[in-house]
């Protein structure tokens, strides 16, 4: 890791004569700067880019158990401090991380009482992030019951929103805004600025969500409850606003929600392994060893035993120390420790589903014992979220299965804050409208979009379910949502069962369609599921995106176009030269005909670019491969 991090000064300031005005910063390539303006019971921050107001934001403005702060406050002392960093991950969208920021520390006291806080602000070329800070001493056993930090706009801005973390978005204006919103939330400021406001580092605090603000053209935070400051640590999560020209380059820039996380507290992460994933739903050992073959067969590193095999997973009764198959969902039998055996001759691993009511009761119980079984990961299933009690337990629950070597996967509403950064056993989660839902590829480009801006997505692709050709754009498209949409778990066959697996009898999804291997199956199998590079090339918020990921030498360049037929320009100047590459291109020939997906080559030599014609609703894949010497 290169790190330069450079201390610019403790600033003192006379105690009981506080200072007031406006603290300056700027970001590192001085492409963005801030104003903090001190005076009065708030604290403002104007953001600007290029020389231009982005954005002011209202802070602390805080809803407290008791009026613990009176009069106005004042800046006591400053700290500044700049970094300039890089860090690996584990497995992310790219192989190293840039961090690099400008920070400032302001110490605020009360002029009338003497309580005090601190607002810790930063600003990165990418955005601006800020958190609060109480003092433990005037803030002992205090509680929080709400926030109400605004960010305002000079003007009435289109925006698009999701009322929650599985939702279908829309858009809208933000004068028209009702209810509250998930988080990130994207505001178009003109043509040349998008900006995305959200959260990080929400670890055991309350959910912050995003309502109309109560003034002017804006949103304000919304907290999923009461806050404890005590459990919180006396810190809030990191409030951001991240600033770019195009939408696509805020989900290009998605690190900068890691970097206001911890570092990775796991020392040796060997274990913590990527891949795709395949359902088992008959919770059969004859279902379980057709699916191990399958997967063994395609490369496809986990087979998951879905609700059911411990028992009923909403009775509380159900154990989730035993093999219990519940007799609504299948006839079994299972013996998992046979298939497991199995799995593990096969160089597959095995995932389990597991309840939020089993989880609750039997976490501390069952992952020592998953870990003697040789279970590699649990899916959390219908999880709390939300309020600060059911957000610090399900964190804990992650470190905890650190512990002992088993990733998670968070089921259902659950959006991610970056937490993969210090604890990657949390490989991946839902909170995004998944193949479950049928989205259509208008949903989809919202997902890239909006949703994926805060980290990885399980989409719970599907492949040859019906749904995909009559509701979700054809196959084609399924191809470039496998690329699009990030997730180091992917499940790419939700709704489908190998050939020789036995169908399920009865129960949700009972009608899935059977795997047909071809030359395009075995390249969606082939996808990676983790990158060295991530950029986005051309696309709008509305209809269609052109994303481009690199693992090793090889390149992936996913279109998803939801409008009607399009003609798509690829640059090829990120290859250095075009003439070491091969091309084939997966894409959806006929207009009609949504469930094939055709295969073309496509000479590179002295191109500078690749145009594709896309049919209208569908997507492509462009896979660059490196030609041998």
């Amino acid at each position: 890791m290169n790190k330069i991090n450079v201390l610019l000064g403790f600033l003192c300031l006379p105690l009981f004569a506080g200072a007031q005005g406006v603290f300056p910063l700027v970001s590192p390539s001085e492409k963005m700067n801030a104003d903090i303006k001190v005076g009065g019971k708030n604290v403002e921050i104007d953001l600007f880019a290029g020389g231009e107001k982005v954005v002011g934001v209202k802070t602390l403005q805080f809803s407290l158990d008791e009026n613990i702060q009176k009069g106005n406050w004042q800046v006591v002392n400053q700290k500044r401090e700049s970094v300039d960093q890089t860090w690996q991950p584990v497995y992310g969208e790219r192989s190293v991380v840039t961090d690099r920021y400008n920070e400032v520390e302001l110490k605020l006291q009360s002029d009338e009482n003497r309580k005090e806080m601190v607002l810790c602000v930063r600003l990165y070329d990418e955005g601006l992030a800020f958190r609060y800070a109480f003092d433990k001493l005037d803030f002992w056993n205090c509680t929080v019951a709400g926030e109400n930090t605004q960010f305002l706009f000079d003007r009435d801005c289109d925006t698009w929103v999701t009322g929650s973390a599985q939702g279908a978005y829309f858009k809208t204006k933000l004068s028209a805004l009702k209810g509250v919103g998930d988080r990130p939330q994207v505001i178009q400021v003109d043509d040349r600025k998008f900006v995305a406001i959200g959260e990080a580092a929400l670890v055991d605090y309350a959910r912050m969500k995003l309502g109309k603000s109560e003034t002017g053209f804006g949103v304000q935070s919304v907290l999923s409850g009461k806050v404890n400051l005590d459990l919180a640590g006396y810190q809030t999560p990191w409030r951001y606003v991240m600033v770019a020209g195009h939408p696509g380059k805020l989900v290009e820039n998605n690190d900068f929600i890691l970097n206001l996380n911890e570092p990775n507290q796991i020392a040796n992460t060997a274990w913590i392994k990527p891949g795709e994933v395949i359902r088992e739903v008959t919770l059969t050992t004859a279902g379980a060893f057709a699916t191990i073959d399958f997967a063994a067969e395609n490369k496809i590193a986990y087979v998951e035993f879905d609700a059911g095999w411990y028992g009923a997973e909403e009775d509380t009764l159900s154990d989730a120390t035993t093999v219990t198959v519940d007799p609504a969902r299948s006839k079994g039998p299972l013996d998992l420790p046979k298939v497991i055996e199995y799995a593990n001759s096969k160089d597959v691993g095995i995932i389990v589903y597991v309840n939020k009511k089993a989880l609750h009761k039997q976490l501390d119980e069952i992952l020592p014992l998953y870990k003697k079984w040789g279970i590699k990961g649990i899916k959390y299933g219908f999880v709390n979220v939300g309020d600060q009690y059911s957000t610090a337990w399900l964190h804990q629950a992650v470190r905890k299965a650190a512990k002992y070597e088993m990733m998670v996967d968070i089921h259902d509403e659950y959006r991610p804050t970056g937490y993969s950064r210090t604890y990657p056993n949390l490989i991946t989660q839902e909170g995004i409208r998944g193949d479950e839902e049928s989205p259509n590829l208008n949903q989809s480009v919202y997902t890239v979009y909006n949703r994926m801006i805060c980290g990885a997505g399980d989409n719970t692709n599907c492949y040859f379910a019906e749904r995909v050709t009559s509701k979700m754009g054809g196959r084609a498209a399924q191809l470039a949502k496998r690329v699009a949409i990030y997730s180091p778990w992917q499940f790419i066959y939700w709704y489908d069962r190998p050939e020789k697996a036995p169908a399920r009898a009865g129960g949700a999804g009972s009608t899935e369609s059977v795997i047909r291997r071809d030359a395009v199956t075995d390249f969606y199998c082939s996808i990676p599921t983790v990158w060295d590079d991530t950029r986005f090339f051309d696309g709008d918020m509305d209809s269609y995106a052109v994303v481009a990921r690199r693992s090793g030498t090889d390149w992936y360049v996913s279109v998803l176009n939801a409008g009607d037929r399009r003609t798509v320009s690829i640059p090829l100047d990120f290859l250095g030269n075009g003439k070491g590459y091969a091309a084939t291109l997966y894409y959806q020939a006929s207009e009609k005909k949504k469930d094939v997906v055709d295969i073309k080559n496509i000479k590179l030599e002295d191109r500078n670019k690749v145009t594709l014609d896309l049919a209208g609703n569908s997507g492509c894949v462009l896979h660059l491969t490196a030609k041998r010497p």
